[in-house]
């Protein structure tokens, strides 16, 4: 059986980490990938950057998913880049609220205030000519007021057109099977791929985790930081660990993995190699 593995990018800042993206591709390619996705940043030089990034992405022939967020823009901004997007044969976009770039006041809202008005729109724009995933939250929107009004939110983005979605990353395979149950429940049938975080850095690690919502389990946790200063140790055992935890998954009938690569290579190989798949 063949394990289908998508790799998410951000667009670098500089030159050099535009050079670094390009071998990470290079190195993941070998896995032969559905296709990459690339993170996006709203207005100003951050949002050329994504452009950039796609762009090098398409000219290479690579299947490339860019992320488009919503807070914040108007429709005819996100018309003309999902034209854009068209013109360059992308054909899989990643529909997301996103957060107001820094510096927009409370004045600024745009015309849309949530993704499934997001997916809404691209639907009405450009019917059937983009497949659209979504963020899922397993452990639940760190914003949502409850879990069923987050299990409810997700639902509205699947009834605007959503073809698939993406989860926030997790530790825990249980919180993802739970997940799947409560969509059951409310007849949400698209296929959920479990978001994938390489384990390379306990400290960065754990201050994103803590600003998203994902959960890092306490014997993780005292295990990642009983390793210190021991960078290679620590690489090698969140190998095994994240390994572990896609084999659970795959075998439990997870449609496939998507990898937060960080515009790293190493660890997401390894991990991968390890599936034997």
């Amino acid at each position: 059986m063949t394990t289908q593995f998508s790799f998410e990018l951000f667009p670098p800042k500089t030159e050099k980490g535009m050079e670094k993206l390009k071998e990470t591709v290079e190195a993941l390619r070998a896995l032969d990938p559905e296709y990459f996705s690339v993170t996006y940043g709203a207005g100003g030089s951050t949002r050329e950057r994504t452009f950039a990034t796609v762009e090098w992405l398409r000219s290479r022939n690579i299947e490339t998913a860019p992320h488009l967020s919503c807070i914040g823009a108007g429709r005819e901004e996100i018309r003309d880049i999902l034209q854009r997007y068209r013109s360059e044969g992308i054909e899989r976009l990643v529909a997301l609220r996103g957060d107001l770039p820094s510096g927009a006041g409370a004045g600024e809202p745009g015309d849309f205030n949530y993704a499934n008005e997001l997916v809404a729109f691209i639907q009405a724009e450009f019917p059937g000519q983009f497949r659209i995933e979504v963020a899922a939250y397993p452990e639940f929107h760190p914003q949502a007021p409850t879990a069923w009004q987050d299990l409810d939110n997700f639902k509205r983005k699947v009834e605007a057109g959503a073809s698939g979605a993406i989860t926030q990353y997790f530790y825990n395979a249980d919180a993802y099977w739970r997940f799947l149950d409560d969509c059951a429940k409310r007849n949400i049938t698209i296929p959920i791929v479990p978001g994938i975080m390489p384990i390379t850095n306990y400290a960065n690690l754990a201050r994103f985790s803590d600003a998203c919502g994902a959960e890092i389990p306490r014997w993780l946790r005292k295990r990642l930081e009983a390793f210190g200063d021991d960078a290679e140790g620590l690489f090698q055992f969140g190998v095994e660990v994240v390994a572990e935890l896609c084999r659970k998954l795959l075998e439990g009938g997870a449609p496939g993995l998507h990898f937060y690569t960080m515009n790293q290579s190493r660890a997401t190989l390894a991990i991968c190699e390890g599936l034997n798949r």
